[in-house]
């Protein structure tokens, strides 16, 4: 076979067979395909769609492109899940659900990815923390994950490595929407890790892949029904991303967030409503709480009594970051030279945020990448970020922009002062999460 009369094929709109989706996966995992060619195999995806059995096909190709991990001889007394989003700005919630989750008695492999577009990736965030070791070996993963009860890392070499490699080129060749692509991508690296049960958080807003809430439903209904498929317990749930999730986006000050947020120094709202919906979810399809509402009052008892941001601290450690890093994050963690406030125009109600515009501008500020080699300023970002709804004075901060640089700093203002609107009216609420999907409804 030829790669380029497969990618030919898809331009066309022809279905493809198994036989030549397994042929390009392994030449994406072994390097005989070229980054060009993956490139314009992906951007074929978008354009032409695949069918279900398509997207069944790339997704096990992708999971068996490298090892798959088994859990069973660990001995372990729970069950192994996990959680996945589709991307957000501010989204911090898998620092703060998998600890939780494990201090409920399951246990979380994560397999987490850098960002994407502009949404912020939670691997992303972990290498803010000094020494954290986002890509420790296999034997010191499985440990971490038997004693501590979860670990957050990313793609080891030999772990869906299809996917890694169409992952990185995705991000800068504007194919990251795909719904196709999204859901292999996600499954793949799921069913890779050996998962017994998975919850989706597909995002849905103007910060999201899925702006609209039909979008958002058929991302959350093809994951839900080729997961099923693929032999795991799943449920979506399509929650809100019309705004930044929580108080800050920029990786050292989300990990400061998270943190904060687990030892109940300060915690917004929303962010809690979607890291304790979520908890729920994954405790109810694990066997440990009767069900989701039950799972969410078990994730709220170890938040309170520490338990928690005791395992997250404990995972720390045991990924190679500071032993103390719970008790002094501030000592260790990035801080730009320039923070400043970026004053409202006008006085009024929050009533409409571009919040993908508010990622771009974390990227302009060096937090995010343009390019798949680009390094990454883990000190900027926004924080104190007032939420839609607020009511705020003129010059009241809409947020603080934390810089490297007297010239960016502007900039981020200027585009800050843009992506969010001020009327004279409070704008209705919106439910944090919009709809709940479990598989008997994606048949």
């Amino acid at each position: 076979m030829l790669p380029q009369e497969i990618i030919r094929r898809k331009r066309d709109g022809m279905p493809l067979d198994d036989g030549e989706i397994a042929f390009f996966v392994r030449g994406i995992a072994e390097g005989s395909i070229s980054k060009a060619q993956i490139g314009a195999f992906a951007m074929a995806v978008y354009l032409r769609g695949m069918s279900e059995g398509e997207t069944i096909a790339l997704t096990q190709q992708m999971a068996h492109s490298g090892g798959i991990l088994d859990w069973r001889d660990l001995g372990r007394p729970g069950p192994v899940l996990d959680k996945h989003s589709t991307g957000g700005v501010g989204d911090k919630v898998s620092l703060i659900l998998a600890p939780m989750v494990a201090a409920c008695g399951g246990f979380v492999p994560m397999i987490s990815g850098r960002g994407l577009g502009h949404t912020g990736g939670t691997l992303d965030k972990l290498a803010a923390i000094p020494g954290y070791r986002i890509d420790p070996d296999p034997i010191l993963f499985r440990r971490v994950v038997r004693e501590v009860g979860c670990a957050i890392i990313g793609q080891t070499g030999d772990l869906a490595p299809a996917d890694r490699r169409l992952y990185a080129i995705r991000d800068v060749t504007a194919t990251v929407e795909s719904i196709p692509l999204i859901t292999a991508s996600i499954l793949s690296k799921k069913l890779a890790a050996g998962l017994e049960a998975l919850v989706m958080d597909v995002k849905c807003g103007s910060g999201a892949f899925a702006s609209s809430l039909d979008d958002a439903l058929e991302l959350a209904r093809s994951i839900v029904s080729i997961g099923t498929g693929s032999g795991l317990k799943m449920t979506a749930l399509v929650s809100d991303m019309n705004q930044p999730l929580g108080l800050s986006a920029g990786h050292a000050l989300e990990v400061a967030e998270a943190l904060a947020f687990l030892g109940g120094e300060r915690r917004d709202p929303l962010l809690g409503e979607v890291t304790l919906a979520l908890v729920g979810e994954m405790l109810a399809l694990g066997g440990l709480a009767r069900d989701a509402v039950d799972g969410r009052s078990k994730g709220a008892a170890v938040l309170a009594d520490g338990r928690a941001r005791e395992i997250f601290a404990r995972m720390v450690a045991a990924l190679g970051g500071p032993t103390d890093f719970a008790d002094r994050p501030h000592a260790y963690l990035a801080r730009a030279p320039i923070v400043w406030s970026c004053p409202a125009p006008r006085a009024g109600f929050i009533a409409h945020m571009d919040t993908r515009a508010i990622g771009l501008t974390i990227i302009r500020l060096g937090g995010g990448r343009r390019l798949a080699s680009d390094a990454i300023d883990h000190a900027v970002g926004l924080d104190e970020i007032r939420g839609l709804g607020e009511e705020i004075a003129r010059g009241e901060p809409l947020a603080l922009v934390h810089a490297g640089d007297e010239s960016a700093a502007k900039e981020a203002i200027a585009g800050l002062q843009k992506a969010i609107e001020i009327e004279d009216k409070r704008p209705p609420a919106a439910p944090a999460i919009r709809e709940r999907i479990v598989a008997a409804e994606t048949r």
